[in-house]
């Protein structure tokens, strides 16, 4: 039968349901508190949590968001309570709980609520995505998803513009309202029908990438972006290039463009929100033992200060192929600074210094060199602050101004 986790303060209410459960034949395993719940489901995945909302440590909600950010919420979750309002229940279903038990619990209702649980799809343990919900530690990506967040707002087509390997979807997703369809893909774009829209009906068609599309597919996206309106439906659309570029290098239609590009908005790249990717790391490994791409791992701290400090030319993309290489090539658990050294250099991709524009104006062209300059220090170093201070000439007091003035981060102080 099923391995169901309790998660409840009370002892008494652990030990009703433990027995009921257990006479129907599952694997019952019991937590008194968040902090405990979190360290069962680390070591594996049940296939049914029955999760109490008030608990002394941390809310049940609070850990349902915790799991749903990161890439955790892949079983069913019902939600327990004696005091709990409908706002809280009609929460914690957004956030991606299977249903909800009112405390004291009816036999029946209770049986009757597993039973549909684990018959749910996402029993069978859904392959986790990434998503940007828990991130935003850097300004630059907190900032993002703030404008974002005001651009969901509006129904008029959305173009974002950034470096290839950004993963554009993660950000195309925070424009969709909760529960609503959101369709991605250039397959997508092989039919140009109503029913696609129908589909589609009150969230977003993504495009992930309009340098990519030919002749038939640009004809397809204009029927589609003519008839979005009248089916509710947005179109968010992504490019590497800018307008101007897309139609003179890709043939892409000037004027489809222009309707596309109503209102744009640049994504930053990675290095832009460098303090955010010891987070992104460790959200992409816990989805790869998640879905059972490798045995257990996690990252160590000077493996996490390296791959904060990588400059990161191929962005995301780059990284999450970083991630999956540490993954499972690693020998031990614990992912070491010198494992992340040999999966960096086995790409050659320690010196990638990103082409300077010679057009900008000279204080533009300064920053942007000194950019560069500082991202390589800091890879080059691990972020050590006292090696790269000795490597620029600069005393330290003058390096930590200038990593804050060109937005980059600090690396570890502790060094002298």
């Amino acid at each position: 039968m099923a391995q169901i986790l309790v998660v409840d303060d009370e002892v008494g209410i652990r030990e009703l349901l433990s027995e009921i459960l257990a006479d129907e034949g599952h694997q019952v395993v019991l937590a008194e508190s968040a902090g405990e719940a979190r360290r069962l489901r680390e070591r594996s995945r049940p296939d049914l949590v029955l999760l109490d909302i008030w608990m002394p440590d941390t809310d049940g909600i609070t850990l349902l968001k915790e799991w749903a950010a990161n890439g955790q919420l892949t079983m069913p979750v019902v939600m327990m309570s004696g005091h709990a309002t409908i706002e809280t229940a009609v929460e914690a279903t957004r956030i991606g709980a299977l249903d909800f038990l009112e405390k004291p619990i009816a036999l029946q209702r209770l049986l009757g609520t597993v039973k549909r649980a684990l018959r749910h799809p996402e029993a069978v343990g859904a392959a986790p995505r990434l998503a940007l919900t828990a991130l935003g530690r850097a300004p630059a990506l907190a900032e993002a998803k703030k404008r974002l967040g005001q651009l969901a707002q509006s129904a008029a087509p959305l173009l974002l513009r950034g470096e290839r390997g950004m993963h554009p979807e993660m950000f195309a997703r925070l424009l969709a309202p909760p529960a609503a369809p959101f369709l991605s893909g250039a397959e997508q774009l092989a039919e140009a029908s109503s029913e696609l829209l129908g589909r589609a009906a009150g969230g977003v068609l993504f495009v992930p990438d309009l340098s990519r599309l030919g002749r038939t597919e640009q004809r397809n996206l204009d029927f589609l972006l003519a008839r979005a309106e009248k089916h509710k439906v947005r179109i968010v659309s992504f490019s590497p290039l800018d307008l101007r570029a897309l139609a003179e290098k890709h043939e892409f239609d000037a004027d489809l463009g222009a309707r596309l590009g109503e209102l744009t908005f640049r994504l930053p790249a990675l290095r832009e929100f460098a303090e955010d990717i010891p987070d992104l790391a460790s959200l992409m490994l816990a989805q790869l033992v998640e879905g059972r791409f490798c045995p257990r791992r996690r990252l160590a701290i000077a493996a996490l200060n390296a791959l904060r400090h990588h400059a990161w030319p191929g962005n995301l993309a780059e990284l999450e192929s970083v991630v999956k290489d540490l993954a499972l090539t690693s020998l031990e658990e614990e992912i070491q600074l010198e494992d992340v050294e040999r999966a960096l250099a086995a790409r050659g991709t320690h010196a990638g210094v990103p082409d300077i524009a010679f057009d900008r104006p000279y204080r533009e062209a300064r920053e942007a060199f000194e950019r560069v300059y500082f991202e390589q220090l800091l890879a080059r170093e691990h972020g050590s602050m006292s090696r790269v201070a000795e490597r620029s000439g600069l005393e330290r007091t003058h390096l930590y101004r200038k990593l804050k003035a060109l937005g980059l981060p600090v690396g570890r102080r502790e060094e002298s």
